[in-house]
């Protein structure tokens, strides 16, 4: 006698649809807004404003596709994978845009970059042992980085209290890269413990102590 067949499991969704037009979206915005940003060195501040509004859409199409995929079961191996994509290469434009100008310096940039790219290649490096867990303060980190950049696109020197704009903004930005750094390294702590107690290690070290 057969058994019994398991529960079928749902076909995935089609990747045509609007969590990943809109995650589309988000990857063609980002030259626009590089573009928008370095014309005439940054200091067109008719330009900077578009640039603003571009990245301020840009940001809220990352809410709104993730929220459309989990309430409506519209989650596909494209979204999880171009979703990160285009989020890393949206702030990654915006720190590169503003070093090149010259509003960020080029350390805090590169200690985000390092650190966001290099958590990512990370990820990947561990897969074999399990997934990683998401790292405590990461919703805090990504808030923190989007209003630092949202704060710098903005033309500051049109607005009134100028300085005060300013002063704030460099705190969000201070505060935004030490809670990328802190993140970082509770996710390479994270990535060792994940190995350390995996089955594959497991099976490593006994298939060493059998030889």
């Amino acid at each position: 006698m057969s058994a019994a067949p398991g529960p079928a499991q749902s076909p995935e969704p089609s990747p045509w649809n609007l969590p990943n037009a809109l995650t589309v979206l988000r990857i063609i915005l980002v030259p626009v807004y590089g573009w928008l940003l370095l014309t005439h060195g940054g200091e067109d501040a008719t330009l900077r404003w578009w640039a603003f509004v571009v990245f301020v859409v840009a940001m809220a199409t990352d809410k709104i596709d993730g929220d459309l995929a989990r309430s409506r079961g519209l989650v596909t191996n494209f979204g999880k994978i171009a979703d990160p994509i285009a989020d890393k290469a949206l702030t990654g434009m915006g720190f590169i845009g503003l070093s090149i100008i010259g509003d960020i310096p080029w350390v805090l940039t590169i200690i985000v970059l390092v650190r966001e790219w290099g958590i990512t290649a990370l990820r990947f490096v561990v897969i074999r042992h399990g997934v990683m867990p998401a790292g405590r303060g990461g919703k805090l980190k990504t808030v923190l980085q989007a209003v630092s950049l949202t704060l710098f696109t903005m033309p500051l020197w049109t607005l009134p209290l100028s300085g005060v704009w300013v002063a704030i903004a460099w705190i969000v930005l201070i505060a935004a890269v030490l809670v990328t750094v802190v993140t970082g390294v509770d996710y390479v702590i994270k990535a060792r413990q994940l190995v350390a107690g995996s089955a594959r290690t497991a099976e490593r070290r006994a298939s060493r102590g059998g030889s």
